[in-house]
């Protein structure tokens, strides 16, 4: 498939076992690497996330990577979108009235495609439409790594097989994370070799890092709300990496630098670039 021969096409990434992440510019160009810069679904700030509109514009505004949410349609279709429901991000009331509060996965890729993901965000990003896994990883080709959200994964039984079919033998510069931890043990036994990344809404516990640490977690993402110094320390101890959401405010920014977190993910790659570039 397309995606199987773009991922193939992507550079080789030498890293330590334990230092594996998403493939951005700066580590193609073979520049020294630094605090990450990973788009929230895209530059959502400033365009509709989850489109390849968001895509564009986080290239643009210098992301090393761009993080995206992915779900499945109800004809077993990958596809990228981070709400439950379409009614936020979609004109699915007027598309399709009666239904704007039923669940993704219940529509197919073909009503999907009929709805309008942008109009809401603006009207100079009408007609931007749902995309799916493989479009955007084809779109994003070489100009930045991408973070994967399996989003409810518990809602799509099996649905870390298919990721892991989609992304191939060597997904470089890809990661995949989830909240759901349980699901991510899964997709480690159908995909060992693709980086891994547990989220967290709150700071946490020494358990849980020591069952990340023993079960070949490679990321510890946690809201920055909850992140300082001692929880970085303590995630690199246990020789992981530290990537916090999401953070859009300059001087919380600097705070997470501070505390020495190996990748910022926000809403204004932009802003996080200037901030880095001083």
């Amino acid at each position: 498939m397309r995606l199987r021969r773009l991922l193939g096409s992507l550079l080789p990434l030498a890293l330590a076992p334990v230092a594996l992440t998403a493939l951005g510019p700066a580590a193609l160009a073979g520049e020294p690497a630094g605090t990450e810069v990973v788009a929230h679904r895209g530059a959502s700030g400033d365009a509709p996330e989850n489109t390849l509109a968001a895509v564009d514009e986080a290239v643009a505004q210098r992301a090393d990577s761009i993080e995206i949410d992915v779900q499945r349609s109800a004809d077993g279709h990958l596809v990228v979108l981070h709400d439950t429901t379409l009614t936020r991000t979609t004109d699915v009331e007027r598309v399709f009235p009666g239904r704007a509060l039923d669940p993704v996965g219940s529509f197919t890729l073909a009503e999907l495609r009929r709805l309008d993901a942008g109009s809401w965000f603006g009207p100079g990003f009408a007609g931007q439409r749902i995309p799916t896994l493989d479009e955007v990883v084809e779109h994003i080709g070489e100009r930045a790594g991408l973070l994967i959200e399996l989003k409810e994964p518990a809602a799509y039984p099996g649905i870390e097989a298919e990721v892991a079919a989609e992304l191939g033998e060597q997904p470089a510069g890809i990661v995949v994370q989830s909240f759901d931890h349980d699901a991510m043990r899964r997709f480690a036994e159908v995909a060992p070799a693709v980086p891994a990344g547990w989220l967290f809404e709150a700071r946490p516990s020494t358990a849980e890092l020591d069952d990340a640490a023993a079960t070949g977690v490679e990321q510890i993402n946690p809201s920055f709300r909850g992140t300082d110094a001692g929880l970085v320390e303590a995630i690199r101890s246990r020789g992981m990496q530290t990537g916090v959401y999401t953070v859009d405010d300059e001087a919380d920014m600097r705070r997470m630098l501070d505390a020495g977190v190996d990748r910022i993910i926000t809403d204004h790659p932009g802003v996080l670039r200037d901030v880095l570039d001083g």
